[in-house]
């Protein structure tokens, strides 16, 4: 035994295997507790090069020294072996003499895994064999399968080829339409025609190797659940290479039928060109090609509307019979959102209008030609021989979602039991300002009464921080919070307070920290990190040297806004206890209190003044003047529009160092320097900084929320919401940042825009007029794209926020318009026509009435192109006169 953990800690793997074939199963059994404690001392330190020649040998030790099936199975599968283990050819080796029943237990477990566990489909696939098993069919297994017959290039041999030498051919493909998540790996290993995947399984459908029926149903079934995008693309090739018979086609009716009404488009595209076939063949009844239209009408894909309509009308041309079925569903195009749709829909009604038989027909016509916008309405009553004039309208009425209100701050954890779960929760799953302003508090209250207690209550959670654990630590533990990249992130800000609690960082970094610390000035926001960051060094130096009984800074509500009246009574308390204030920990809380209702804050200063303390005395100074307004500038480079903001000398004079370069002029020069402050994280804290400014912040911030219509970048928009919901002046850097992100490239960061539009819209702090001309001057420059606004302005339609949509395309309009009216620009810019379509909608729904500069002009082109034909719905709804 000594000798086979010896050569198992040489990490001589030959020597292990043969040491273990002379052993009993006796003496292995007696080997395993040895190699146990080996595994547990490589855990310690996982990535030495030691660790590395071990681990193979242990593998392969480990397993062969248990007897029970599942322990095998788990070690072979745990994750601390998995990027040095044993090869299966060695594996199969030492366990190649157990049962039969033994080894398709071992097999099936293993495959059981998932797919992290990364167990290699060799050794699966060799203890199926050795045990003559049923074949597995689990996830594990048909992607080690699947990547096993792509890798044709180390056999020089083809998919086909490999599979048809397959055992398992017919159990592994039927799995493979069973698996999710698997067409990436298909597509990765085709490379078309019978080299791929989709021309090898077709070929072994017509030789008869596999099921055909059976085969080509598990593929519609596959395309019917649905799945990622990369698993239709797959799948639908495969159905494709299937080259289905007509009567293969026709005894599937009903899956095409499913496919066309709900698949996704690439799919549904497909469905709807075999049941064209069949119908334009006469094979599918008029009836069944109704329902089909009924559902397809109602897609959002254009093109797939497109298609229906142009399939009804070749049918009806073959068949005036079917009109009576067909024509009403056709007229269910005439709710669809794109007047394009409607006329289309239209037109077809319009060419078969002798067909249209009984009253009850014309009837079911006449209901859905309501829905048609108003330019076409009148031609349908024509067509059915009544007047459908508009119903009365009644007085639109705007509708917004109710504006988020902010939330009080639950009081600090009461013990610190609590206090140490909640520390847990955010570092392992983060939290917004209110999670993360609560805990900071709570820490200062806890050093301050019971540091030994806070230390125990926390032990569970300094145990997994690497900087707490001495053997491990390899630098000073201050150097990983002091690097050029500052403090990253809130989590890591929490870890510097653990850090000073625990007495892992010495108490003269902390002192240095506090004294020369400053922030890269390179980028625009670096002002508001130095301010974060400031408050937290000097926290982590106070705990150490003189705890604070609690902060100041504490905000009242989520928006990081504090109430006046709570922080002079936490300076009462300060007197009480004879508690030095925090410098940095003062100045925020000014930066936090509210100042925008005068008559609270003249109250708080009166009592403030009575404190006779210096913190009073300033803090009745500060609530005696408003907070201040930052005057920004527009000022345009080339292809951008930028912002600009003189300084704010109320901050200069007035903050301690760590917050005066808050009051710093901001020019758009400075926001082209690099920035190292990358973490999300950290956002919402910057607007918790100036919760009453945020005017001053969205200057600061602008530069990033470009980049997502600029530059394409992902995720910078996610702020808009938060600032919506933030105090102060909704001004020209508000309004631009609101701009850029409704031109975003990424959906995630459109609909973020359309929520702050939303929620600056139903708090009334929305400038339409404004947002709508910085719109028009965006995509005039071609920094957002109109194609781009459609969708965010579809998204804010779709809420019923008709008017504020309308107020802001109004301004937006003229801009774009103005270069075709005076030959600037020859061809309209790519999605104008869908403006105009939207603008046409909002007009026709509100009521809106009045003149938009330069539409007339375009109304009046030659043509009857998308652009000319919206830019004449829009001039009609806004020349209409309202019923009596």
């Amino acid at each position: 035994m000594s000798s086979l953990v010896e050569a198992v800690r040489a990490g001589r793997s030959a020597d292990v295997v043969s040491l273990l074939d002379g052993m009993t199963d006796a003496e292995r059994r007696a080997a395993f507790p040895e190699l146990r404690s080996l595994r547990k001392e490589l855990r310690a330190d996982p990535w030495t090069a030691q660790a590395r020649r071990v681990y193979p040998a242990l593998h392969a030790a480990g397993a062969a020294c248990q007897t029970g099936a599942a322990a095998v199975a788990s070690w072979i599968a745990a994750s601390d072996m998995r990027w040095w283990s044993a090869s299966p050819g060695v594996l199969i080796d030492l366990l190649g003499d157990r049962s039969p029943a033994w080894l398709a237990d071992v097999a099936h477990r293993l495959a059981a895994r998932p797919l992290t566990s990364r167990v290699p489909y060799e050794l699966m696939a060799g203890l199926v064999r050795l045990s003559g098993c049923p074949v597995p069919t689990t996830e594990a297994y048909v992607h080690g399968w699947v990547d096993h017959i792509g890798h044709v290039w180390q056999r020089g041999d083809t998919i086909l080829d490999r599979l048809r030498k397959d055992p398992h051919l017919t159990q592994l493909v039927a799995a493979l339409f069973e698996t999710a998540d698997i067409g990436n790996r298909l597509s990765w290993a085709s490379d078309g025609g019978e080299n791929g995947w989709s021309g090898a399984l077709a070929r072994l459908t017509a030789e008869g190797t596999l099921d055909r029926r059976a085969t080509v149903d598990a593929c519609v079934a596959r395309l019917l659940r649905g799945g990622p995008a990369a698993d239709h693309r797959v799948f639908l090739g495969v159905l494709q290479a299937f080259a289905l018979t007509r009567d293969e086609e026709r005894d599937r009716v009903a899956d095409w039928l499913a496919l066309a009404s709900d698949g996704p488009s690439v799919v549904a595209a497909h469905a709807q060109s075999v049941l064209a076939s069949l119908a334009l063949d006469g094979e599918l009844p008029a009836r069944r090609l109704a329902e089909m239209s009924g559902a397809v009408l109602f897609r959002t894909e254009k093109k797939l509307v497109r298609a229906q309509l142009i399939l009804l009308g070749k049918v009806l041309a073959r068949d005036a019979s079917s009109a009576g079925e067909l024509l009403p569903a056709a007229a269910q195009a005439f709710g669809h959102e794109d007047s394009e749709v409607q006329e289309r829909a239209l037109k077809l009604v319009e060419r078969h209008r002798r067909t249209i038989g009984t009253d009850v027909v014309r009837d079911e016509l006449r209901s859905a030609a309501a829905q048609l916008i108003p330019t076409l309405r009148k031609r349908a009553g024509d067509v059915l021989g009544v007047a459908l004039d508009a119903p009365e309208p009644l007085a639109y009425e705007e509708v917004l979602p109710p504006a988020p209100q902010p939330v009080r701050l639950e009081p600090a954890p009461a013990s610190a039991t609590e206090l140490a779960e909640e520390v847990g929760v955010l570092l392992a799953a983060g939290g917004d300002v209110a999670a993360f302003e609560r805990t900071v508090d709570g820490l200062v209250r806890e050093t301050h009464r019971d540091r030994e207690g806070l230390l125990e209550a926390l032990a569970p959670v300094l145990a997994q921080r690497w900087w707490y654990q001495p053997d491990t630590v390899r630098h000073p533990v201050e150097s990983s919070f002091t690097g050029p990249y500052g403090l990253v992130g809130p989590s890591h800000t929490l870890e510097l307070l653990l850090a000073a609690v625990a007495g892992a960082i010495p108490t003269a970094a902390l002192r240095s920290a506090v004294a020369l610390r400053t922030a890269s000035d390179q980028c625009g926001h670096a002002p508001l990190i130095r301010a974060f960051e400031t408050r937290i060094w000097e926290l982590a130096f106070r705990i150490r040297t003189e705890p604070l009984p609690f902060l100041l800074s504490t905000p009242t509500w989520s928006t990081g806004l504090l109430e006046p009246e709570d922080l002079v009574t936490r300076l009462e308390e300060y007197r009480r206890l004879g508690a030095r204030v925090s410098r940095a920990d003062f100045a925020q809380a000014l930066l936090r209190v509210r100042r925008g209702d005068r008559k609270r804050a003249g109250a708080a200063a009166e009592r403030a003044a009575a404190l006779g303390t210096a913190e009073g005395t300033r803090l009745a100074e500060w609530l005696a003047s408003a907070p201040p307004t930052p005057m920004v500038r527009r000022r345009t480079s080339q292809d951008r529009v930028l912002v600009e903001a003189d300084g704010i000398p109320e901050f200069l004079d007035g903050l301690p160092d760590g917050f005066r370069t808050l009051g710093l002029p901001v020019s758009g020069d400075a926001a082209r320097w690099s920035c190292y402050h990358w973490h999300d994280g950290v956002r919402p804290h910057w607007l918790a900084v100036l919760p009453e400014a945020r005017e001053l912040v969205a200057v600061r911030m602008l530069r990033d929320v470009s980049f997502t219509a600029i530059h394409d970048s992902r995720g910078e928009a996610a702020i808009l919401p938060l600032l919506a919901e933030s105090d102060g002046e909704a001004g020209a850097a508000v309004r631009l940042a609101v701009a850029h992100g409704l031109g975003a490239r990424h959906p995630e960061d459109r609909l973020a825009s359309v929520d702050a539009l939303l929620v600056l819209a139903s708090r009334g702090q929305l400038d339409a007029a404004g947002l709508g001309a910085d719109l028009g001057d965006l995509a005039r420059r071609g920094v957002v794209k109109p194609s781009r606004l459609v969708d965010s302005i579809r998204t804010a339609m779709s809420t019923g926020a008709y008017g504020t949509v309308w107020d802001t395309l109004r301004h937006t309009l003229p801009v774009l318009l103005s270069d075709l009216a005076t030959g600037t620009a020859t061809t309209p810019a790519r999605g104008l026509a869908d403006l105009l379509a939207a603008a046409a909608e909002c007009a026709e729904r509100t009521g809106a009435r009045g003149e938009v500069a330069h539409l007339a002009h375009t109304a009046d082109r030659r043509g009857s192109s998308r652009l000319v034909e919206q830019a004449r719905r829009l001039r009609t709804a806004l020349e209409t006169e309202l019923a009596a």
